[in-house]
């Protein structure tokens, strides 16, 4: 009978056929070492450290002894002599066992897309299954497998490639791609070969022209708008960057500083929908996607076998990106909307969890099987331009500066005014190391409106100086959305309602998914008195964001409230981290349901922070466009018992 060593999948010995046959697993790895030796045959002390690595090497040659020793006895119970030994040496029979190890110089003669076949269906698999060792000897056979697997599969690949004619051998040099940059992302032949096998360098010349166009557009808008003789805005600073002040900025460790080229991780995709078999093509398009990054040298993809992996362990995700200085996530989910099956993806921004883009597919109007690849590289040249967009604003950070930037915004994740005045106190230090930092200017700007919106006491000094760094900002970068967002958010809470809504719309046309941006120009929206169209605004931000900020649920609530929907109101306040923020709205919410006890509740706990707190002042400063929505949230405080 013909017995089969499987290296690939499950480290096995099977019969003719297929059926496994027990055989002991150290003997397994033993056999599968012996068949990559010029021999066929190893000393017994190499053997010992190939298996156990630096153990006591009495207690481990006596230990392959008895391993040798029960080998032999299975050899005998099943009629076969792959393995023998003879003083110090062990022997393995090569003629007498068959193997799928991959070997050099193996199925030469094999035709390139047989053999290319064969590889695939071996290396989706791990090798040698789920056997490991500590040792170091074991470590290195490992390498040396790789190294040959990425040889063999590569060459193989690339003859292939040159005579793929039938979409199904196309679609066979797909898969073997894949794998091939799970094993080696980084280099650059492999890439280059990628590039050229997918035919990508057409798409993304074409891409990158296009978001040019539109950048350059959006520019000329903004241009437009703040300068009356219509020059093109710079996208550089105003005014030449200072010298960091390197004796006023913290030292740093070597992980808190920026990497030159931006990481990406492509989570393992989520099927929500009804159909399990949009699951079934989740794992290809994701991997369609990761082939299309292939075509950025500013991108570093993770290896898509440890997104998988971290994307099976939430807990630990976080961690893990941090590790591995991962700078962008891609997450994607298949979901129904309504009766349609759609594709949603979201590009996030790790280090300020922000999301930078995202969007919608829908998978009902195309065969997904025939057309993913069509999809997977728009997302890919998409999301790789976005990336190029984003990284754009960064660009020429000192790392001091951004080091203190991010320690800021982490306050501004919960706000209180304690947290409000960390932030601040890390955005100085930033704009101390570089004054004309955008992104530090708009952050302590946000700190001033919100002090102004926690405090309650219209002090209008907050919301000017808030007014007059937001302008910095837009001043540093006329591309950057956060500067414009600020100071609609300033202009809003002065009363300048057009002005703070032409400001929201820049920022939203300079990023059209960014959930944040989104979120005020809700919230500005629902100030003009549009309750109905900021409620469809801050219902997008949440759908792009659903783990986001309490300020998007606070939002929400006070859209509702304005609807008269007081139920939704509280609803969405349920859903705030720290629902004591909305206790004014919660009092008058519960207040006009005809609940006075519950409404008493928020009342006296606001009053125990804010004793002087006086309605009629607080509203005159509160902005509201149209008088019926001042009158309709003074009934509900009144009525509550402020």
């Amino acid at each position: 009978m013909a017995f089969v060593l499987k290296t690939f999948g499950r480290l096995q010995l099977v019969d003719e056929d297929g059926n496994p046959v027990p055989f002991p697993e150290k003997g397994l790895l033993l056999l599968a070492y012996l068949l990559t030796t010029e021999q066929g045959s190893a000393d017994r002390t190499t053997l010992v450290s190939f298996l156990w690595g630096d153990a006591d090497r009495d207690d481990t040659l006596a230990t392959l002894r008895k391993l040798i020793s029960r080998m032999k006895a299975r050899q005998i119970e099943l009629g076969i002599n792959i393995l023998s030994s003879r003083g110090n040496m062990v022997t393995l029979d090569r003629e007498s066992l068959s193997s799928d190890i991959l070997l050099f110089g193996t199925e030469e003669e094999v035709e390139p897309f047989s053999r290319l076949k064969h590889l695939v269906k071996l290396m989706n698999q791990p090798f040698p299954g789920s056997v490991h060792s500590h040792s170091r000897r074991f470590q290195r056979w490992l390498a040396e497998r790789e190294i040959c697997h990425i040889a063999l599969l590569g060459n193989t690949l690339r003859t292939a490639s040159r005579l793929a004619q039938s979409p199904k051998e196309s679609e066979l040099l797909r898969k073997a791609a894949v794998i091939l940059f799970r094993m080696e992302p980084k280099d650059p032949d492999t890439l280059q070969m990628l590039i050229e096998i997918f035919q990508a360098e057409d798409e993304v010349a074409s891409l990158r022209n296009h978001f040019e166009q539109r950048r350059n557009a959006i520019l000329r808008g903004i241009a437009a708008r703040t300068r009356p003789d219509g020059n093109a805005i710079s996208l550089r600073p105003t005014s030449a960057p200072s010298k960091p002040k390197l004796e006023a900025a913290l030292p740093l460790e070597p992980q808190d500083i920026r990497i030159a080229i931006p990481r990406l991780v492509l989570l393992t995709p989520k099927n929500q929908s009804v159909r399990p078999q949009a699951g079934f093509l989740a794992a290809s398009l994701v991997e369609d996607i990761t082939i299309g990054f292939c075509a950025f040298n500013s991108l570093e993809v993770i290896a898509p076998y440890s997104a998988v992996q971290i994307g099976h362990h939430l807990e630990t995700q976080k961690a893990f990106f941090e590790r591995h200085r991962v700078n962008y996530i891609l997450d994607t989910r298949i979901s129904n909307t309504g009766d349609e099956v759609t594709l949603f993806a979201q590009l996030i921004f790790f280090d300020q969890n922000q999301i930078v883009w995202a969007e919608r597919f829908s998978l009902d109007h195309m065969d997904l099987v025939k057309d993913r690849r069509t999809v997977a590289r728009r997302i890919a040249l998409s999301v790789s331009s976005e990336i190029e967009r984003h990284e754009a604003l960064r660009e020429d950070l000192n790392p001091i500066a951004y080091h203190r930037y991010i320690v800021g915004r982490r306050h501004l994740a919960r706000l209180t005014l304690p947290n409000l005045r960390r932030a601040r106190k890390e955005m100085k230090a930033a704009l101390t190391v570089s004054p004309d930092f955008a992104p530090a200017l708009s952050s302590m700007a946000r700190t001033y409106s919100k002090e102004w919106l926690l405090t309650a006491r219209g002090d209008i000094e907050l919301l000017q100086t808030a007014e007059t760094l937001a302008k910095q900002a837009t001043e540093a970068r006329p591309d950057f959305a956060d500067g414009y967002r600020e100071f609609g958010v300033a202009k809003l809470l002065q009363g300048a309602f057009d002005e703070s809504a032409e400001a929201m719309e820049v920022a939203e046309s300079l990023a059209p998914h960014y959930a944040d941006v989104i979120a005020d120009y809700a919230d500005t929206l629902v100030h003009c008195s549009l309750p109905a169209m900021g409620l469809r605004k801050i219902e997008r931000a949440i759908e792009l964001n659903p783990l986001g900020p309490d300020t998007y649920f606070w939002t929400a609530a006070g859209a509702n409230y304005a609807l008269g929907e007081f139920e939704a109101s509280l609803e969405y306040i349920g859903q705030m981290a720290d629902p004591s923020l909305a206790d004014r709205l919660s009092a008058a919410s519960w207040a006009m349901l005809g609940r006075q006890d519950m409404a008493r509740v928020f009342v006296r706990r606001f009053r125990e922070g804010n004793p002087d707190f006086d309605v009629d002042k607080w509203l005159s400063a509160v902005p509201s466009k149209e008088q019926w929505h001042k009158d309709l949230y003074r009934e509900g405080l009144k009525k509550a018992g402020f």
